[in-house]
């Protein structure tokens, strides 16, 4: 193999091989950034809530965070590597994050314990309803691989859904 060679490969633009045609991996793999965007960004914040929990329930929402966090961050490999297993890229950056995030940040030196928990359950619905768009854009484009990872993930998404309401719901 002759230097050249070698130095040329090494320039090539990354695109794994794919039976999907171009567009679609172009697409698919834009709705996956973004959503890996939103990923990274509920991370985030589930996380800033964990750490800044406080009041007389703290052990049970700290964990519950704690688990969430886990979940979504676990997430993000699967977004990412499922982007590029088609050819296409994603992230590079935390400004490229910045920039592409649809869910918004909680900067906040203090929120309530319920204000946290509410918020967290509109952001995973909010979530769920950009889930529901990216399979809708695999779906355009016959990629069921990618449309069965975004069931689990809505079925996940939905249940943290399912517990933070629960979790706020005043007794009567």
């Amino acid at each position: 193999m002759s230097p050249t060679s070698a130095e040329a490969r090494r320039r090539l633009p990354l695109k794994t091989p794919s039976d999907l045609p171009t567009n679609a991996i172009t697409d698919i793999s834009a709705a996956l950034t973004a959503l890996l965007a939103d990923v990274f960004t509920l991370y985030v914040k589930t996380k800033n809530f964990h750490w800044h929990m406080s009041g007389p329930h703290f052990r049970d929402y700290h964990l519950l965070l704690d688990e969430q966090a886990e979940q979504i961050f676990d997430m993000t490999d699967e977004v990412a590597e499922r982007a590029r297993k088609i050819g296409g890229t994603t992230l590079r950056s935390i400004g490229q994050i910045a920039r592409q995030q649809r869910i918004p940040d909680n900067d906040a030196d203090y929120v309530t314990p319920e204000d946290m928990l509410s918020e967290l359950r509109e952001d995973n619905l909010h979530l769920v309803s950009i889930l529901r768009g990216v399979h809708e854009v695999c779906d355009e484009y016959n990629d069921v691989a990618t449309a069965s990872l975004i069931e689990n993930w809505i079925d996940q998404s939905e249940r943290r859904v399912w517990f933070l309401f629960e979790t706020t719901r005043q007794a009567k």
